[in-house]
């Protein structure tokens, strides 16, 4: 495995057990009932996300590092592995909500089991290759944070009633839409992505797919100040934006027919009233019109940037200006948990808003490797680089990704007609 940079024990210890409890606390406000939903491919069950993340630590850390390591359940090694192939054999992926059993009580003493587990070996002095792997769960799970969160949004939604995941905070008034400006860059020949021990990140942790950090060439480019709104998403609705071919690409376009798509996901219309549904309830989209549009696929982001006469930015140039910004933003830890209207961008340092948080920003660069990439060695080598076919990368995090968790170089991936993601759109153009 690739050498990352990892905290001492002691605040890899306290590290480890701020993002468990921050996986159960997210469940919190669910029944057992919600836990065991899945409601569509991309998704899975709440119940297993739980005894997914402590099977990574018990499979990958404490099966090769704790010495006399007894396993919670021998079951549950194929039980709720995900896709390693090479580690054993797991159910399909569509039959993830039909585990009734084991029950919810079970899967709480299995991570209680596991992080037993893990603090002895801390406790014990852990050798250095676990410690790595420790690290790596704690971004694992993190992402699984993110996970749980949009797939409970999307378990609600389908539930007849709608249901809000929290109560909406008091109403503030509709803030005033920043004017989108355009910030101009010389382009030229720039590093991205991080080095063996790290770049853009205290403590140095980086996925196998940001390295190795490399020059590309860019030409001069410019970038959007801040996100696209809901409200001028609607007007590339009300323009017939779904209904014109020319703007779309031709799988895009067949994805639209398809799917009878005529607004972005979460998006319903009654009585001529469009609404927005989020993780705190319902809310009229004229009330969420300076907010950013979220849930829309790659396909609809290109479609909206060739109407509105622009582009999608390529990554290396995403990269280059978010390399220069402060990770802040609504994030996760704001609690927000769903994306806000831009504020304040600085005009000074060319630095546009929302950079970091509110919405996953789609990019115009498919998910390959970098020049000499090299993934993980053995089981874990599965975990980036055999989906390097057929997705999009997306930038900066959204409103359920972990402050802790995002970076500069942070490369997230999804087929391109994928909606269920705080997914949004940044403008460019050469």
């Amino acid at each position: 495995m690739a050498t990352i940079a990892v905290a001492s024990d002691t605040g890899l210890r306290e590290r480890y057990l701020e993002v468990r409890k921050r996986s159960l606390a997210i469940c919190e406000p669910l029944t057992a009932e919600d836990m065991m939903v899945q409601s569509c491919p991309e998704a899975s069950p709440a119940k297993w996300h739980l005894a997914h993340t402590a099977w990574f630590f018990e499979s990958f850390v404490l099966r090769e590092f704790l010495p006399g390591c007894r396993l919670y359940d021998p079951d549950f090694s194929w039980l709720f592995n995900s896709y390693y192939q090479t580690f054993t054999e797991f159910p399909e992926k569509k039959l993830r909500s039909s585990f009734s059993r084991p029950g919810l009580i079970t899967i709480l003493s299995y991570r209680d089991y596991v992080d037993q587990g893990i603090l002895r070996l801390l406790e014990t002095g852990a050798p250095a290759e676990a410690l790595t792997r420790i690290e790596l769960g704690l971004h694992h799970e993190e992402q699984h944070q993110e996970l749980l969160l949009t797939d409970i949004k999307h378990a609600l939604f389908t539930n007849p009633l709608q249901p809000a995941y929290l109560d909406r905070d008091d109403e503030e008034p509709m803030p005033k839409v920043l004017p989108m400006e355009f910030f101009s860059y010389d382009g030229g020949l720039v590093e991205i992505g991080q080095n063996e021990i790290g770049q853009n990140r205290g403590d140095g942790f980086g996925f196998d797919n940001e390295r190795p950090r490399h020059k590309t060439w860019l030409e001069p480019f410019q970038l959007g100040s801040r996100l696209v709104t809901c409200g001028e998403y609607l007007e590339f609705i009300e323009d017939k934006g779904y209904e014109r071919p020319e703007l779309w690409l031709s799988a895009g376009w067949d994805t639209v027919k398809a799917q009878g798509w005529q607004a972005p996901l979460y998006w319903q219309k009654s009585g001529g009233q469009w609404t927005v549904v989020s993780l705190r309830g319902k809310q009229r989209l004229d009330a969420a019109a300076s907010s950013p549009v979220a849930h829309v696929s790659y396909f609809e982001a290109d479609a909206y940037a060739r109407w509105a006469g622009k582009r999608l930015p390529t990554e290396a140039e995403w990269e280059s200006v978010a390399a220069n910004a402060p990770i802040t933003g609504n994030l996760l830890d704001t609690g927000s948990l769903e994306p806000r209207a831009a504020n304040a961008f600085d005009s000074r340092q060319s630095l546009p808003a929302q950079l970091f948080g509110d919405c996953w920003e789609w990019t115009a660069s498919a998910y390959l490797g970098y020049p000499g990439f090299v993934p993980l060695g053995g089981t874990l080598g599965e975990y980036n680089g055999k989906f390097m076919s057929g997705q999009m990368v997306l930038r900066g995090g959204s409103c359920v990704t972990p402050q802790r968790h995002i970076r500069a170089s942070y490369r997230n991936f999804f087929p391109p007609e994928t909606r269920w993601q705080f997914s949004g759109i940044r403008l460019a153009s050469s």
